[in-house]
């Protein structure tokens, strides 16, 4: 249930309503937009209850939600959520490109990889300190050591960073360092681990998992935002079907379905996605026709040395040619790179 408020309506008007929500037990989530105030109700209210409400001053009127997912829907939240990262917005007009190594594996290797991402026009840095391998064998991250060194080369090219946390218990560590926090496809439905994220103040990137429904994701966003985090960004990272020559099948419809669904920030991994460096070039520009809000893309100085997923790495001068060709084209779609 939404209740929108009138667009003069002051102050005290706006608290009798959050405060009788209170008091019969249920949890408000306020939202502000130009011209709008609305407040979501995720439990049912009873019929009278719902006149009681509808019937106070300043209420302009009372809707119902008819998704699922209620306060990640554009019923909920017309306008598109801007979600600020280190002061990075995503979701805005300009297209943002987040880039990076997929691991960290040494000082020299992710400042060097940091300085190739800020010189494509990546405006976020993106690193794996703490690893979700197939293989218990596989090289697992360097956890805090890494993250430090992650936080330090970002902070040296003026880039805020993001790293994946695995567990509930990691989110406050890893808070400390990093501007935004990843749940990755493998955890997106670790739903103590999203209520955990949804009670930080950091930003959250969540990935759509290999297998998951384009509901499921939405549902999945839904518990970080109930637990009290509005700043929620969704990835499109392929999913599993038949298909072998790729990693994964990137779903390009879902971009377009998600910009019509949901309010919040949607962007895209072709690297996971495609699992081959030269198909990262063209499904990137692909995102942007579809309505993304930003790639996140992994390279690295070397990817033929790299510790973990060199084959859909990009070299810095292809992550380079990536950058000179998004202003093109999302200056087509009336945006800006």
């Amino acid at each position: 249930m939404v209740i929108v408020m009138e667009p003069e309506a002051p102050l005290e008007q706006l608290s009798d309503v959050l405060r009788r929500l209170e008091d019969s037990g249920v949890t408000p989530h306020l939202s502000r937009e130009p011209g709008r105030v609305s407040i979501g109700v995720t439990a049912l209210l009873p019929a009278p209850q719902q006149e009681e409400l509808r019937a106070m001053r300043g209420v302009a009127e009372i809707s119902g939600v008819r998704q699922p997912f209620k306060l990640a829907s554009r019923e909920f939240r017309p306008e598109d959520t801007i979600v600020n990262v280190g002061g990075v917005e995503l979701g805005a007009e300009r297209f943002v490109l987040i880039a990076g190594p997929c691991a960290v594996e040494s000082a020299e290797q992710v400042c060097a990889a940091a300085r190739a991402a800020a010189a494509s026009g990546a405006r976020i840095l993106r690193g794996g300190a703490f690893k979700p391998r197939s293989s218990p064998y596989a090289f697992q991250g360097m956890g805090l050591p890494g993250l430090r060194l992650l936080k330090s080369a970002g902070e040296s090219c003026g880039l805020p960073i993001v790293t994946e946390v695995l567990h509930p218990e990691m989110v406050g560590p890893i808070s400390e360092y990093s501007d935004m926090l990843q749940i990755g496809a493998r955890n997106m439905q670790n739903f103590a681990l999203l209520e955990a994220a949804g009670r930080s103040e950091r930003p959250v990137l969540l990935k759509r998992g290999m297998m998951a429904s384009i509901e499921e994701l939405l549902m999945s966003a839904e518990y970080v935002l109930a637990a009290g985090n509005s700043q929620v960004v969704l990835c499109e990272r392929g999913i599993r079907t038949f298909e072998s020559y790729t990693r994964n099948t990137l779903d390009i419809a879902a971009v377009a379905a998600l910009k019509q669904l949901t309010h919040l920030p949607v962007i895209v991994d072709p690297s996971h996605a495609t699992g081959r460096r030269e198909l990262i070039r063209p499904m990137s520009l692909a995102a942007v026709a579809a309505g993304a809000d930003g790639l996140i893309i992994e390279a690295h100085p070397c990817p033929d040395d790299a510790l973990c997923d060199g084959k859909q790495s990009l070299t810095p001068e292809m992550l380079a040619d990536v950058g000179s060709a998004l202003g093109p084209i999302c200056s087509a779609m009336g945006r800006s790179f």
